[in-house]
């Protein structure tokens, strides 16, 4: 018998109690706390969603490699039975993980409706519709808006969790990625509910099923050892999807699903002198 989806995905976002979650404003302050102070909020408009971002001035990345960090799936819902009234994430993790490059051409993303109120805030698209067409769709517009404005030659692109789910179905439809790196990503969403015993997101595209635009770019998947919600066996299986697995390299860390990434992942780039 498959459990409430809902149940289960609080369990793994929040377990203190409601009044202990941060509000809005607060999250929001969380985030400026990390935010190094030369980067500025860009709200990159597409055709679907705003999507919030921090943005350097693109002077020193024309011909050069761009990083876009993209973040988890935020705070989805509050309790085991109500959707949050917004995702922005607790902690932004994958902003932390930003911090950790050093690199000069860098831009860190978030999910539709994170940090931002709209009208096209639909709660599906932070649950049953989390990496639909829509949302995918939104993501490619926005690199190709950073791509007119940094003029760079490609995309390095790296998402946490839920992020690394729509990285790499970006990258599927993309001819500009010069490698992707996930880091505790969702890679198979199919798997990751079958592993559950949850509800399938069947309005939502599973990366796992679009290997065949994948296998001839360079990808790097880091995985927690003790990461409970998004096991091994979730990136075992897009991996097994490959007929040339040549272009893949993974590894296992000390690392839960929420903690503790920072070091690794800069121990990380310092291995492959990505930074």
């Amino acid at each position: 018998m498959k459990i409430n989806f809902s149940s289960l995905i609080i369990s793994f976002i929040f377990t203190g109690c409601l009044s202990s979650i941060p509000t809005l404003q607060e999250r929001k302050e969380s985030l400026s706390a990390l935010s190094n102070k030369d980067f500025t909020q860009v709200n990159i408009q597409t055709s679907s969603f705003a999507l919030f971002s921090l943005q350097k001035a693109p002077n020193n990345c024309k011909n050069k490699d761009l990083k876009v960090y993209i973040e988890g799936d935020g705070l989805s819902w509050i309790t085991r039975t109500t959707i949050s009234a917004n995702p922005t994430p607790i902690t932004p993790t994958a902003l932390e993980l930003m911090n950790q490059d050093a690199s000069e051409c860098k831009v860190y993303i978030a999910r539709p409706c994170q940090y931002i109120n709209s009208n096209e805030c639909s709660k599906k698209y932070w649950t049953s519709n989390r990496f639909d067409e829509k949302v995918i769709k939104s993501f490619d517009e926005a690199l190709s808006n950073l791509k007119d404005n940094y003029k760079n030659r490609s995309f390095t692109l790296i998402g946490y969790s839920g992020g690394g789910a729509i990285v790499t179905l970006v990258a599927s439809r993309r001819e500009d990625i010069n490698m992707l790196i996930t880091v505790a990503g969702n890679v198979d969403i199919l798997k990751w509910t079958t592993i559950h015993n949850i509800s399938r997101l069947n309005e939502s595209l599973n990366p796992a099923d679009y290997t065949k635009g994948l296998e001839n770019i360079k990808q790097y998947h880091l995985i927690g050892k003790e990461d409970d919600v998004i096991p091994k066996e979730v990136f075992l299986s897009y991996l097994s999807k490959f007929e040339n697995k040549d272009n893949i390299t993974y590894k296992y860390y000390d690392a839960t699903h929420n903690c503790c990434w920072n070091e690794p992942y800069k121990k990380f780039l310092e291995e492959l002198k990505l930074r």
